[in-house]
């Protein structure tokens, strides 16, 4: 019998005693007890574990979304995942002092969003004698288990969150983009939303250049799509002959309220994103390889969290293919221990759930259509993200899943069929039970 202690522990009845569920099952998992007669008792996954099989999304989805109710709004499925995780936020305890110091509050955006400390960018190179000198709202997030030993990560990719820019801080924002050599910047938010400042302008017009400190920022040029805005800098420091290409990622199809209708949109995104991170990691010298995606909005929490673990999560499933386990919600608490908050509302919870589930059936249909062209003789075709499920026939229903008609799926030609194959089946120990057979609370 697992039991609730008085003082907010979990046991087995006695013996020791951990601050979670998820401590406890993965304690035991390690250390299996044993009864009095030899026998070995196994602790196995909850019933209703985050834990899921990737292929079996869809699946999951469904019930998350019957389980809130036809009007999406009832206290279970996504809200009940959603709460269990606000509640192991509440429990952090990092440290967070050097955003709150009187000489850096000015540098904060909101005054309840700062930096954890250990894991906070520090700025190199300043006036050791200015207080605060040193200080960025702004932290690093990558991939990390609970087992150190164990190299899980599914890419090796760093990302840096932070705020959008202050008038005061955009000067700070170029310095730690030159010194962590980021040339990839995500920008997820507008300059202005509901009338209100969201993140200050801080590149040049097209064909201008800025200073910004001892950062000189040239716009070579601007190219946009319904979904983002693509800008290319010139990027040099003043006193050195150096000059950096970085590439400025603005997304504009993001709503003032809520989330995205379309899940493809963003999808295409990353992709693209993903895309010019791997041409610079080719091109540029092995000895100067392209730093961190550094990604914002405006507290660098909400939009921001969600496209770092939607990518995440598409790293997972390109490295271990659609057999292998993913656990959204352990992903997100993982994101969290780094930066607090990301991930900020229910609905963006639920987004990255579609935007995953879209990104499956999307490669399951490619797929067969490569298994169908290779049978038939006829060269691979390449079936991307839909870019707009309104124009495509495709919606969300009431399901939750995607559904949208087979034939309307774009098919633009690839120059070379995409073989597949079947990994192993090597995934992190990441789980995180929202619920586990028989608790008992002593009072």
């Amino acid at each position: 019998m697992i039991r609730c202690t008085p003082d907010n522990k979990y046991d087995v009845g006695g013996g020791e005693k951990f601050n979670t569920l998820a401590d406890l099952i993965e304690h035991y998992k390690k250390n299996p007890m044993v009864e009095t007669t030899g026998t070995v008792v196994h602790l196995k996954q909850p019933f209703n574990a985050t834990r899921i099989n990737a292929s079996g999304i869809h699946s999951r989805v469904k019930q998350l979304q019957s389980e809130n109710g036809p009007n999406g709004f009832g206290k279970a499925g996504f809200w009940e995942e959603f709460e269990s995780l606000q509640q192991q936020e509440f429990k952090h305890l990092y440290s967070r002092k050097e955003g709150s110091k009187p000489e850096n509050r000015n540098k904060n955006r909101y005054k309840n969003i700062l930096p954890f400390d250990d894991t906070r960018v520090k700025l190199k190179n300043v006036d050791a004698t200015i207080p605060g000198a040193d200080y960025i709202n702004a932290n690093y997030i990558k991939w990390k288990t609970d087992d150190s030993s164990d190299n899980n990560d599914p890419s090796g990719k760093v990302y840096i969150a932070t705020q959008g820019c202050l008038p005061s801080t955009i000067a700070d924002f170029w310095q730690m983009v030159w010194q962590e050599n980021c040339r990839v910047i995500v920008m997820t938010t507008k300059e202005t939303e509901r009338l209100k400042n969201k993140c200050a302008r801080y590149w040049p017009d097209q064909n201008g250049t800025k200073e910004y400190g001892p950062i000189v920022v040239k716009n070579l040029i601007e190219s946009s799509t319904p979904h983002y805005t693509l800008r290319e800098f010139l990027v040099s420091m003043e006193s050195t002959n150096l000059e950096r290409k970085v590439y400025h990622y603005h997304f504009t199809a993001w709503p003032d309220h809520g989330v995205p209708s379309d899940p493809g949109c963003v999808l295409n995104f990353l992709h693209e994103v993903n895309k010019r991170q791997e041409e610079l990691l080719k091109e540029l010298p092995t000895n100067q390889p392209p730093g961190a995606i550094l990604v914002h909005c405006s507290a660098g929490i909400g939009r921001t969290g969600t496209f770092i673990v939607i990518d995440m999560i598409l790293d997972q499933l390109k490295k271990y293919g659609l057999d292998c386990e993913i656990d959204i919600q352990r992903t997100i608490q993982m994101v969290r221990s780094q930066r607090s908050g990301m991930v900020q509302t229910e609905a963006q919870y639920k987004f990255v759930y579609l935007a995953v589930q879209h990104h499956i059936e999307t490669i399951t249909e490619r797929m067969k259509a490569e298994q169908k062209s290779m049978q038939s003789g006829r060269e691979y075709t390449n079936i991307r993200y839909s870019s707009d499920m309104g124009a495509l026939g495709a919606s969300v229903n009431n399901t939750g899943s995607l559904t949208r008609p087979v034939s309307t799926l774009a098919f633009p030609q690839s120059p070379a069929p995409i073989i597949t194959k079947k990994p192993q089946r090597i995934v992190p120990e990441v789980p995180l039970p929202r619920l586990i057979l028989d608790v008992q609370c002593s009072v």
